[in-house]
Formats: structure tokens, C-alpha cells, sequence
């Protein structure tokens, strides 16, 4: 395994019309010791590129918005590229707490995993009953598809290795992302953990349109299909 390093660690950051909590979100990784930070602008059409320019990302940016997937696939190169030895990916909205970065880290540093990923604490009382059910829903399709089960299968709080890097770029660009990560785990016989992770849905993170509602659910689901048959 490559030495991963504080200075080797890169933090990817989707992120699409977040020009409201953007710069808050880059700082609170910045606070945490972590300065490779960077934001894939996905098309914005706000201050999303001001921002996080100024707040000390590294940022690039999509002429058009092509999706979550599609931004941390352009983080994820642009982090290997630059060497990364190890890449986070934390959403953009402020829903994630920086703190949890070591917790991610952790089993990359100390137990030879490959891929950690953050599983969300859904007993909480700011999250709603929908979500909940949603996320559960789409575990045991995750589990029926890929053959492994896991407790968050949507969570955007992961992280990588340097092999984990090389293997996962044959992925979707949309929201099937998330669930197409787990199913190149399997495929490619990674060795992961799960972690829990504190998760924040404020008034402006749960308002937000681009956020996966029943429609995206059932194309998300359709797309991870799809990727397996064809």
C-alpha cells in the first residue's frame, strides 16, 4: 500500500448551485488539517465557483450540468493525477460533517482497506421517514444486484485508496453513482468497511430540487440495471 499522508489526501467535492454553503464547506475541511481540497463545479449557475475559489479549493468546473457521477469521476482523476494517494468525496451541500474525515481514513491508514464508506445515522429526529425508507429500499436492491449488503448505499461520504483510484472510473454520471460504486466493489473484489458518520439535513440541504426523489430513485435504478445487462 502507497504511504497516505495528510499532504497525499485529497478531498473531492461535488457540487452544483451550492454557492450558499459552498466556502463553509471548504473550510471546515481546511480546519480539519486537509488543504488538497477539490470542488468539481457541475454547471452551476449561481456563486459556486466564486465561492469555493475564494474559500482556498482547488476548482474546476462542467460547461453543463452532468450530474453527480460525472463530478466526482472529474474530481477523482484530477486527484490522481495531481498523486493523490487517497481521495475523500463529501457532498457539497453542507450535510457532512469534516470531522468524520479521520473516521473514513482510519481503515485505509490502519487495516488495508481499499474503500470506506461513510454510513449515515438515520435515528435522528431531522430526518424523515421518507429518506429513511428510501435508503433502506435501495440497500436490498444493491444487495439483490450486486450481491453485498451494505447500510447506506447513497451515502456521498467515501473514501478511497490508490487502488481503489485506478479500478472505479467505469461508472454512471447521474445518482446511479452511488449505488454503481457498490457493484464495482463486488466486481472488482475491494476490500471496504463501513464507518458511521454524523449527517446534517437542515432546511436548505432537504429544499434542494436536484436532491433524489421517487423519480430519480426508479432511474437510478433502471440506469444500475442496465450497467450490469448490457
Amino acid at each position: 500500500m502507497e504511504n497516505i499522508t495528510k499532504e497525499n489526501i485529497y478531498i473531492v467535492i461535488p457540487a452544483y448551485n451550492e454557492g450558499a454553503v459552498i466556502g463553509e464547506v471548504v473550510q471546515g475541511v481546511r480546519q480539519n488539517g486537509y488543504e488538497k481540497i477539490i470542488v468539481v463545479d457541475d454547471g452551476s449557475i449561481d456563486g459556486t465557483f466564486d465561492a469555493a475559489v475564494m474559500a482556498g479549493a482547488i476548482v474546476l468546473r462542467h460547461r453543463i450540468n452532468r450530474g453527480k457521477g460525472a463530478a466526482v469521476k472529474t474530481g477523482l482523476v484530477a486527484a490522481k493525477n495531481m498523486d493523490a494517494t487517497a481521495v475523500v468525496t463529501i457532498d457539497g451541500d453542507g450535510q457532512h460533517d469534516a470531522r468524520d474525515i479521520e473516521l473514513v481514513i482510519s481503515p485505509l491508514l490502519f487495516e488495508g482497506k481499499d474503500v470506506v464508506l461513510g454510513t449515515r445515522m438515520f435515528a435522528t429526529k431531522n430526518i424523515s421517514l421518507y429518506k429513511i425508507v428510501a435508503n433502506r429500499i435501495a440497500n436490498l436492491l444493491i444487495r439483490i444486484l450486486t450481491g453485498i449488503w451494505v447500510s447506506d448505499s447513497q451515502s456521498g461520504f467515501r473514501a478511497f485508496d490508490a487502488k481503489a483510484l485506478r479500478l472505479l472510473f467505469d461508472v454512471g454520471d447521474r445518482y446511479e453513482y452511488d449505488s454503481e460504486i457498490i457493484r464495482q466493489i463486488a466486481r472488482n473484489g475491494l476490500k471496504y468497511k463501513e464507518v458511521p458518520i454524523r449527517v446534517y439535513y437542515t432546511e436548505y440541504s432537504t429544499n434542494k430540487m436536484q436532491k433524489q426523489g421517487i423519480i430519480n430513485g426508479v432511474k437510478t435504478f433502471y440506469r444500475l440495471v442496465w450497467n450490469i445487462i448490457s
